[in-house]
């Protein structure tokens, strides 16, 4: 009885002292125990990514790959893998495992070493988020209080959210969404069970158990979770044994990028940089959602690829890549080696000449196929002597190449051809007409070779793009689509130069008196620089800052009226969408809207809108003069149901935060040069009666057979830069071709390219060059899209002139034609019948009559 009351005292004894022990190790070490609150509110960090309009992943930035998921996304099998492995009792325990506890309290007295077995689920929270990994005792005590408090703070759920999204599982991933994603490029609903029981395996060994570089060591962690599972009847013996007999399927997987467009990404990343700074964008899980059309911004991309390769195969072959042997051929392996060392660029991949026969080459690429390159795929390679000059075209296989030779070869979509990396540049964008939305933006041929993105970066001479521009302003003047102009040497040359200039015409060809909309469509030089001096150079500079171009790139003298200033493809763009909306310059935006890691909104891009009120329309016939004669002059006609619709299709004018685009000029002149440029591809005139012409884009009209596209060809002085901008009501774009290095011209080719006669020998210019490029866009852009009807605004009227003075004239022939006029400035004069035989003549001294 002694024994048993000494017993029970020690007891109580030790059982107080331990109950001090904890209260002072507990106020030991509380003024260093974090609040744990903040795991309510805690930021994972997670990567930037960001997306097409339509939610196509274009790109994702950061160092750590993290997937956040809730706790009801987790498959329930796979958390019954972490449990089973980890903390069996987690749903039971308050945070500590006794009976854990005791085990490696065991172990430390028989063996004499710490074991880290006995934390639970909870514990590695509290060690994760607020503890190091350094085994002490302080440490331990530390996790033990921490993990008491946080289930007290958080539901078993919520903690065991945070250890799935938390924990580091190798390759860079965190988290169980991650690492289904690294490891197998799935959805985590996705998974079989044996590769949930991989990933449930590798929190505490996620180097070791690797199962891409330790495939032996993870199948066997794998096996042991499986066994655990196994053991918990959390799956059956026959799962059991299919999930260990199973190989192992893991390999690595990039972030699953659907539309590569890197500079579109690069754009979003500095955007995010600046405005969150650098470890905000990176690591707090942001979403950028762009306004770029996935499906039009891999028609643009292909359009571009497909145009500079068009480009470069006009001006030859420039030889291969290296010689890789000359007398004793290597073995295929190590050649396979050499390639592997050159990576491909845009489609356009390395390879190696085996054997040449008459008109065929045999070749082995990087991945050691042996493929046979056609006479189409090599009968394009005439030598390259100079940007102007080619040899003449080969006739035997022998003549291009030779068994050695490391070159570039690519799949053109019906067989495999020689190749080689273009030296020309080009660039593209375009935009929504009515909020100014970048759908599509291609700066460079390729990302690889350059990150200069020459849509937004690049100030290139605008050359005769610029002509819409200074005709909008002479418009806003008081000229008309009908005002003779005089296509005729220019003899006062101006002074502010420096020396005498004097314009020429491209080709140097002069045909008098022209109407203005025949000047524009042919890009006619000194009736540009004429329609300058009736507006003024001051007014025309002052009409151009309008269209949104910098007042310190457009210089102040006389040759700005051909484009001597230089600005970027993005500002070529936003000016021309001013005559697709009607007149209104809306800011061009790329960001649409940004969410956080959970979706939450952080940003909502309100763009301008191009927008007015809706006004009645004309709806029957009214005459101007007092003639009788309904073919003389009259009204347009419109019908009222159509403008309705177009304008509720429009104009979006119903969000009441939306910011309302300036109006920069009238809508009567927009539709007016909208007209104009649709004669640039069109042309004009009766050709069954030997009056027709063409613009310079006839091109255009051939591939696009549609009535509601407008544009502009652009070349500069020795074709240093080449552009074709347009647009129809929906969708502007703009195509550039130049090289890098300001003065290297485009030069000219000297041959029919695949017996195309659009692609016949020539000097490069911005029909040839950028054209092809924009029509080929264009075309796909716009297939499947109903054609916009033409329909005039308020205040524009129809008369019949006669085409050789731009007078009024009774009669309907080849001679005559109906041109659009703003209500009042319609002419007034009948042609007589003199004047309509052509005899026009014009002094070219008197030019102040005709400017």
């Amino acid at each position: 009885m002694k024994w048993f009351k000494r017993l029970l005292i020690a007891f109580f004894s030790l059982s107080l002292l331990g109950i001090a022990a904890i209260a002072a190790a507990y106020f030991y070490v509380l003024p260093d125990l974090p609040d744990v609150n903040s795991l309510k509110t805690v930021q994972l960090q997670t990567p930037l990514r960001i997306y097409s309009r339509d939610g196509k992943l274009i790109s994702q930035f950061g160092e750590k790959r993290r997937i956040p998921v809730e706790y009801e996304e987790v498959p329930t099998q796979l958390i019954n893998a972490v449990l089973d492995t980890e903390d069996a009792r987690f749903f039971e325990h308050n945070g500590i495992d006794p009976i854990g506890i005791i085990r490696a309290a065991v172990i430390l007295i028989t063996t004499g070493k710490k074991s880290q077995g006995a934390s639970t689920i909870t514990q590695q929270v509290a060690r994760g988020f607020f503890l190091s990994n350094e085994k002490t005792y302080i440490r331990k005590v530390k996790e033990i209080f921490l993990a008491l408090k946080i289930e007290k703070a958080l539901s078993k759920k919520e903690i065991l959210a945070l250890y799935l999204n938390r924990s580091f599982l190798g390759n860079r991933a965190y988290g169980v969404g991650a690492a289904a994603q690294v490891y197998y490029g799935k959805e985590l609903n996705q998974l079989t069970l044996p590769e949930m029981a991989m990933i449930a395996g590798l929190p505490q060994a996620p180097s070791a158990a690797n199962p891409i570089r330790n495939t032996e060591r993870a199948i066997s962690r794998r096996n042991w979770v499986l066994s655990r599972m196994l053991e918990k009847r959390n799956i059956t013996q026959a799962e059991y044994q299919e999930a260990i007999n199973s190989a192992s399927t893991a390999k690595y997987h990039g972030a699953e990028i659907d539309l590569y467009a890197p500079y579109v990404s690069e754009m979003a990343r500095d955007y995010m940089i600046q405005k969150y700074g650098e470890e905000a964008a990176y690591t707090n899980g942001y979403n950028v959602y762009t306004t770029i059309s996935s499906d039009l911004q891999l028609m643009a991309q292909e359009s571009l690829r497909d145009n500079v390769f068009a480009y470069d195969q006009r001006h030859g072959y420039r030889g291969p890549v290296t010689e890789l042997w000359t007398d004793t051929p290597l073995s295929n392996d190590e050649i396979v080696a050499i390639l592997k060392r050159t990576s491909s660029v845009q489609g356009i991949m390395p390879a190696a000449v085996l054997s040449v026969k008459d008109q065929q080459a045999q070749v082995i690429d990087e991945k050691g196929e042996l493929l046979t390159l056609e006479w189409n795929g090599l009968k394009w390679a005439r030598k390259f002597i100079s940007d102007k000059r080619q040899s003449l075209p080969p006739k035997l296989a022998s003549d291009i190449l030779t068994a050695g030779q490391q070159v570039w070869i690519r799949h053109n979509g019906k067989h495999w051809q020689l190749s080689q990396i273009p030296q020309v540049s080009s660039a593209t964008v375009s935009l929504e007409p009515h909020d100014g939305a970048i759908k599509t933006l291609v700066g460079g041929f390729s990302f690889s070779q350059s990150q200069f993105n020459r849509v937004t970066q690049a100030k290139r001479q605008l050359g005769s793009n610029i002509k819409p521009f200074i005709y909008a302003a002479a418009l806003e003047k008081d000229y008309t689509l009908a005002t003779l102009i005089n296509n005729a040497p220019i003899n006062k040359p101006d002074t502010r130069q420096g020396t005498a200039w004097r314009p020429k015409n491209s080709p140097d060809i002069y045909g008098g008196p022209t109407r203005l909309r025949v000047g524009l469509a042919q890009s006619i030089n000194v009736m540009s620089v004429r329609a300058m001096r009736h507006t003024g150079l001051d007014d025309t500079i002052k009409e151009l800052i309008k269209f949104g171009f910098d007042p310190s790139d457009l210089p102040r003298n006389e040759s700005l009226a051909l484009g001597s200033a230089s600005v970027t493809p993005l500002q070529v763009a936003t000016a021309f969408n001013t005559f697709a909306n009607g007149g209104y310059l809306v800011e061009p935006y790329f960001i649409d809207h940004v969410t956080d890691a959970y979706d939450n909104m952080v940003e909502q891009t309100i763009p301008t809108i191009a927008c007015s009120k809706p006004e009645p329309s004309i709806t029957g016939p009214t005459e101007l003069t007092d003639i009788d004669d309904p073919f003389t002059v009259m009204a347009t006609e419109v019908d009222q149901e159509n403008v309705s619709s177009i304008t509720a299709e429009q104009n979006v004018c119903t969000n009441p935060q939306a910011h309302f685009a300036k109006r920069v000029i009238s809508e009567q002149t927009a539709f007016l040069i909208t007209e104009a440029l649709k004669s640039v591809i069109w042309g004009g005139g009766d050709w069954s009666h030997g009056t027709g012409w063409n613009g310079t884009a006839w091109r255009a009209s051939k591939l696009i057979k549609r009535h509601d596209i407008a544009g502009k060809t652009g070349t500069t002085n020795e074709s240093r830069d080449t552009w074709f901008s347009g647009f129809n009501p929906t969708l502007t774009a703009t195509f550039w071709v130049g090289f890098d290095d300001h003065g290297r011209q485009l030069g000219r080719s000297s041959w029919m390219a695949n017996g195309d006669p659009d692609q016949i020998s020539g000097a490069e210019a911005g029909a040839k060059t950028a054209g092809p490029g924009w029509n080929d866009y264009m075309n796909k852009a716009l297939s499947g899209t109903p054609e916009a009807p033409v329909i005039p605004p308020r205040g524009i009227v129809s008369a019949r002139i006669d085409l050789a003075t731009g007078k009024l004239t009774r009669k309907t022939d080849y001679t005559t034609e109906f041109e659009y006029f703003v209500e009042g400035t319609e002419p007034k004069e009948y042609v007589t019948e003199t004047q309509q035989s052509g005899d026009i003549f014009i002094d070219n001294v008197a030019e102040d009559l005709f400017q």
